[in-house]
């Protein structure tokens, strides 16, 4: 047996979730949810029903990306790379959770009204562009002398965050990619580009229902 993860694959918290629980080797049985008809089983748990969510052994409740994050950080083999993604220094992690904190709540609120521009006609598509791009441009600084957000090695943040970038990029991918945010797109680049996004994390998945056989997450 293994914790279920219940996920929604185009969903940028599923997303971040999925690809930590794949850089960790953390392995779940994966749930993929359709938001229209989610499954009894999702709703009897009670109170939130938003995906993803991850159902531990011990019957213990990770309702938020950020809490199976650090589920599977607690539990990784691997801890040299779990030491990488979220170092021990208390300094480095108060910076990891500032960006992770401005893109959450910052941001997405932007990248909402960007992407669903139509359904807030109180403000033009370009306005909300550019109140989202602010966050493009202090991240095209923070990453001009920087591989990765906090240096020279992946992090919390570019794994909580990069989905986020991904979905404002692709509201409009000609504005993006005419853009003066060279940093940002190598770095979006070389998430959105690899074996393991492509062929792991965003794997489709058929509509997970009661008496299927498990599906192993990440697949080996």
């Amino acid at each position: 047996m293994l914790p279920v993860l219940y996920s929604f694959r185009r969903c940028p918290y599923a997303m971040r979730s999925r690809y930590a629980l794949a850089e960790l080797n953390v392995y779940v049985y994966l749930r993929e949810v359709v938001l229209k008809s989610k499954p009894p089983e999702l709703l009897l748990l009670g109170g939130r029903s938003t995906v993803p969510q991850l159902i531990d052994l011990d019957g213990a409740r990770y309702p938020e990306s950020l809490d199976i994050i650090f589920w599977a950080l607690a539990r990784a083999g691997d801890k040299q790379k779990a030491d990488e993604l979220w170092p021990a220094d208390s300094q480095k992690r108060h910076r990891i959770m500032s960006w992770v904190t401005y893109n959450d709540h910052f941001f997405k609120y932007w990248l909402d009204r960007y992407k669903y521009a139509d359904r807030h006609p109180e403000r033009s598509e370009a306005y909300y562009r550019g109140r989202g791009a602010v966050f493009l441009s202090r991240l095209e600084k923070r990453l001009e002398n920087r591989v990765f957000i906090a240096g020279e090695a992946r992090s919390l943040a570019d794994i909580a965050i990069f989905p986020f970038i991904r979905q404002f990029a692709a509201v409009n991918p000609k504005w993006f990619d005419l853009s003066e945010y060279t940093n940002v797109k190598r770095w979006l680049a070389y998430f959105v580009n690899s074996d393991r996004f492509i062929s792991v994390v965003m794997a489709k998945h058929p509509a997970w229902h009661a008496g299927q056989e498990n599906t192993l997450y990440p697949a080996t």
